[in-house]
């Protein structure tokens, strides 16, 4: 039976394709613009209204968060992705790229979650429990080949690269995905040639 072109569920399916959008756009627009962009480029880039917008996320903190959400989502789906088409050590290291890429290229992300605002206090949780052991898979299958060291810990990883993508005054995200680099090469064993350090 044909549901009527109102009903709850078409509703439902309407808002969920407008909140993607929005989502999609705002990420495009952080990319370049950064978190404070005027509520208009993002939602001229969704073809939508700014009532809209703001209906489903009334504050820019809740837009910020769900962006983030996002990129956590797509973050963790990676990683088994990345296993299916790689060696482990290939796998760890494009996955721990896209990491990189997650932190450090929308501007004014990191000060806007540093910020104290109670709407990203559940991130730091949400980000652990969904990635946490998604590196952890990585990096034990990494191991297990003789490829890289065992004892380092998706812990230290995930707070290693956090630190290495901080701002740096003049700099911009290449200069973290070289440093980023460096630290892919020291989790080699001994016997491994260095990796790859350009983004893919």
């Amino acid at each position: 039976m044909t549901e009527p072109a109102g009903s709850p569920r078409r509703r439902r399916a309407d808002a969920q394709r407008n909140v993607d959008a929005l989502i999609e756009a705002a990420k495009t627009v952080f990319d370049t613009t950064g978190v404070d962009a005027p509520a208009k480029e993002i939602t001229d880039l969704a073809g939508l209204g700014v009532g809209t917008l703001y209906r489903h996320f009334p504050l820019r903190s809740d837009l910020v968060k769900a962006v983030v959400e996002s990129g956590i989502d797509a973050l963790a789906a990676a990683g088994a992705q990345l296993s299916t088409t790689h060696e482990p050590a290939e796998a760890l290291s494009q996955w721990l790229r896209r990491y990189t890429e997650l932190l450090g290229t929308k501007r004014g992300l990191v000060p806007a979650l540093h910020s104290g605002d109670p709407a990203y206090e559940a991130l730091s949780g949400y980000f652990m429990d969904k990635v946490g052991p998604v590196l952890k898979a990585l990096l034990t299958a990494a191991a297990a080949d003789g490829t890289v060291r065992a004892d380092v810990s998706a812990r230290d990883l995930l707070y290693a690269v956090a630190n290495l993508c901080m701002p740096v005054p003049g700099e911009g995200p290449e200069y973290n995905h070289r440093m980023v680099a460096l630290l892919i090469d020291g989790l080699r064993t001994p016997h491994q040639g260095a990796w790859s350090g350009s983004p893919r």
